[in-house]
């Protein structure tokens, strides 16, 4: 019976198991998930901000669920200097829950980062970020029926004799990443950079065991994304973007862009239209999991973004898989455009 426990364990966190980490669509509507180099990359002193994802509901009684929301702050390195140096400092809290028996995976992680200027006219900035997170993960075993607790007739009411593992455990984890941003032309805006999260493989088995298949396998990810005015008042812009994560044997590729397209006489507000196509590899093999449609809507200081996924393998019979995401960032003293930082 230890053996049934184990496969269920396995089948209800497999959602999430299988491709390791947590994932957004809106990747850049949470920066410091996909690298710490980005904690403080935005115009003006602080940014909070959230996104919400539900996934497979309409095939799923117990629907997998993703949030997250993050503070952070930028501000000077130091005073009265040529080269305006900064230092991100950010907060970050995630939790993600999946299949009948409530697996759980919570996070909470700081991040700090430096943004180094590379010229006097402060047009290149290279970024060295570093995050640090604690988590928990957690299940609900009052949830699991055994073959041991069938009375015969009135149905699973008997005690079981199954040897069950603690339901959570907590350890600590650590992430490094690098970001570079440009200026190009007038208004043009170039972003890449490149993370490793879980570089010192923790483990993360409910059994406490040691196993090398115990740990959590290292992710490589890069990004990178530009703003590209298509007019000469930048009230129109194309903003592609395309991130790439490699884990164990699972790659993911992000690829799309949105036009950005300014609203009202000043252009205070902005609306946002686009799509990505997301091929992934797994046990499977190589091919396209989801095409996804975004809309965003800039209103001064505040960024609201909705996404849907559709997946194109069938869940279900005649079903498919399907995703929302919603998120929404809070930008304050919202009072520099000269700051090189990526939008939607």
């Amino acid at each position: 019976m230890k053996k049934n426990l184990t496969l269920l364990l396995l089948f209800a966190a497999s959602a999430r198991l299988f491709a390791q980490d947590i994932h957004f669509t809106q990747f850049f509507a949470a920066p410091m998930t996909i690298n710490p180099a980005l904690t403080g990359a935005f115009e003006g002193k602080y940014r909070v901000a959230s996104i919400y994802r539900d996934q497979w509901r309409r095939v799923l009684d117990f629907p997998a669920t993703t949030f997250a929301v993050a503070a952070d702050l930028r501000f000077d390195a130091r005073k009265k200097q040529v080269k305006e140096d900064a230092i991100g400092l950010g907060l970050l809290f995630t939790n993600d829950k999946t299949g009948i028996i409530d697996f759980n995976t919570t996070q909470i992680g700081l991040s700090l980062a430096y943004h180094k200027s590379l010229n006097t006219n402060n047009t290149q900035f290279l970024t060295l970020g570093i995050q640090g997170t604690l988590n928990q993960r957690n299940v609900n075993f009052e949830r699991l029926s055994f073959f041991d607790q069938f009375d015969g007739q009135t149905g699973f009411v008997l005690p079981t004799g199954e040897e069950i593992p603690v339901n959570n455990f907590s350890y600590s984890d650590y992430n490094v990443g690098l970001n570079y941003s440009a200026e190009i032309g007038r208004d043009g805006r170039l972003f890449a950079g490149a993370a490793l999260h879980h570089f010192l493989r923790p483990i993360v088995s409910f059994n406490e065991t040691t196993n090398d298949g115990d740990r959590l396998n290292m992710k490589a990810s890069g990004h990178i994304a530009a703003h590209i005015p298509l007019r000469k008042d930048n009230r129109v812009a194309f903003l592609p973007r395309v991130m790439v994560a490699a884990q164990g044997n699972h790659l993911q590729v992000n690829a799309g862009a949105n036009f950005r397209t300014a609203m009202g006489k000043y252009g205070g507000s902005a609306l946002h239209l686009g799509g990505w196509a997301r091929p992934v590899r797994n046990s499977d093999g190589f091919g396209l999991d989801a095409i996804v449609a975004m809309a965003g809507l800039e209103i001064n200081n505040v960024l609201f973004g909705l996404s849907y996924d559709l997946n194109l393998k069938a869940l279900g019979a005649n079903q498919r898989q399907g995703a929302f995401e919603l998120s929404i960032a809070y930008l304050g003293n919202y009072d520099s455009e000269d700051i090189i930082c990526p939008k939607f």
